[in-house]
């Protein structure tokens, strides 16, 4: 058995030394740290460490400038939406933080049928969304086995409403055998998203009484085996409250480090969810480890630094302050007009007794929209790089020069466009144009004409145009 199969490649006694032995941090140290960032190469975990512990509030306040411009770099302003879509809330783990837990007679369960997930989806295509994160408990008995998961994505693929369809699924459930994994990759998949909720493995064995979950290293691998079955984008986080999350940056940062050194690429998203109330769950309203709201925005910071090129996804678990400010520090992802309980959406305003967690963002995607857009982010709803092969490898050597956003840019102009005219409310429309031009002034040559080319196509009345 080698390394990667035991998961070794997480290794506790280095990250306790790591953050055992550095020291108070030193205000020149700290800036050149900074100043490397700019560079756009990331960091080390010594460096991450020594951000970690910084306190003063001016070194604070530059840190969120260098994260600042390093997304801005990279990313541009634009800022992808998405909705997760909830298909059962069955699951043959007990964990005690979560709603869907297998003990919990709160829970009221239910597995969607492929006529509900349909009727799920064209609620969302009505709002406007083109790109979903499918989520299901870990458990699909009673429901056809894991081809429950292959019928359910390509029922979301075949549902359209008029011109309007989910372009792009992503998925996250239970980690996968290879040959599952490259059944996955030929549903036609985005990303793959898991998260380990904890790398502390004392934490983790505490927390993982029964089910497939108690096997920590069969789950902290699942994302070496999607990559070797094919999926290059992979997505990974951690459940911030369950233990100290300065030793869950650094551990995810071995991870990362692990997949880059077997693949040459690391992971396309890193997702930051901070444990939240869920209903039956009362572990989850006491975090033994809660992360402030200081701490939270400052590891999202660090995150940027640490690793430039990774999407970074913000979720409706935090209130619209919270995530208000993230997306000044690095953010490059958000979820909005989320429900966590299958049928969610349809219902209208969800059921928590059916929910994973309690939300705190309980606006819709068109008051997202014209938030964002007054404070001069722009919306996108693009998929163009999963479908024209920019993945993996790939993307990445777009995305650490910082050259993905010439790509990204036209993209979303156009495909906020699409939005705007098909379904803005007229506040959000006005607000949207505005932002547009704003844009289109501020760009030049190539990137400005490719970018009015399909915004005529959009008002032409074509659809899904993109480069």
């Amino acid at each position: 058995m080698n390394m990667i199969d035991r998961g070794t490649f997480i290794d506790e006694a280095e990250i306790n030394e790591t953050l055992g032995y550095c020291p108070a941090p030193d205000t020149h140290r700290v800036r050149d740290i900074f100043s490397k960032a700019r560079d756009l190469g990331g960091l080390t975990p010594e460096e991450v460490a020594v951000l970690m512990n910084v306190s003063d509030p001016l070194l604070i306040s530059e840190l969120r400038d260098t994260a600042r411009y390093v997304k801005e770099q990279i990313y541009g302003s634009r800022l992808v939406l998405f909705a997760p879509l909830y298909i059962s809330n069955y699951c043959s783990n007990d964990c005690p933080y979560c709603a869907f837990r297998s003990s919990s007679d709160a829970v009221r369960r239910r597995a969607l049928t492929q006529e509900e997930i349909a009727a799920e989806v064209r609620v969302l295509v009505e709002q406007g969304h083109k790109r979903v994160l499918l989520v299901a408990g870990e458990s699909y008995l009673g429901q056809g086995g894991f081809d429950y998961i292959l019928d359910s994505i390509a029922t979301i693929y075949e549902t359209r409403v008029g011109n309007g369809e989910i372009r792009r699924v992503n998925v996250n459930i239970a980690p996968l055998w290879l040959e599952e994994f490259q059944q996955l990759k030929d549903a036609g998949i985005g990303t793959y998203q898991l998260f380990q909720e904890t790398y502390h493995r004392p934490t983790y064995a505490d927390l993982h009484r029964s089910g497939p979950k108690v096997d920590y290293n069969w789950r902290v691998t699942a994302m070496h085996r999607a990559m070797e079955a094919g999926i290059n984008d992979v997505g990974i986080g951690v459940l911030f409250g369950l233990y100290d999350w300065k030793f869950e940056v650094l551990a995810m940062f071995e991870h990362i480090r692990s997949l880059e050194h077997e693949y040459g690429v690391g992971p396309h998203t890193i997702s930051v969810p901070r444990l939240e109330p869920a209903v039956g769950a009362p572990f989850a309203s006491n975090p033994p480890y809660a992360v402030s709201d200081e701490d939270f925005l400052k590891l999202i910071a660090i995150l940027r630094l640490a690793v430039p090129y990774t999407g970074m996804i913000l979720s409706t678990r935090e209130d619209p302050w919270v995530r208000t400010e993230a997306l000044e520090l690095g953010i490059s992802q958000i979820s909005a007009g989320s429900r966590t309980d299958p049928g969610g959406y349809v219902n209208g305003e969800g059921v928590p007794e059916s929910s994973q967690f309690q939300l705190g963002d309980h606006r819709s995607l068109d008051e997202v929209i014209r938030d964002i857009s007054g404070r001069g982010f722009m919306p996108s709803f693009c998929t163009a790089c999963y479908r024209l092969g920019r993945t993996g490898r790939d993307f990445m050597d777009l995305a650490k020069p910082g050259e993905i956003k010439n790509h990204c840019e036209p993209n979303a102009i156009s495909t906020f466009e699409e939005y705007l005219i098909d379904y803005a409310s007229p506040a959000t429309r006005a607000a949207g144009e505005q932002l547009i031009n704003i844009n289109l002034a501020k760009m030049s040559g190539e990137q400005r004409s490719l970018s009015e080319m399909l915004l005529h196509d959009v008002r032409s009345g074509k659809r899904d145009a993109y480069l």
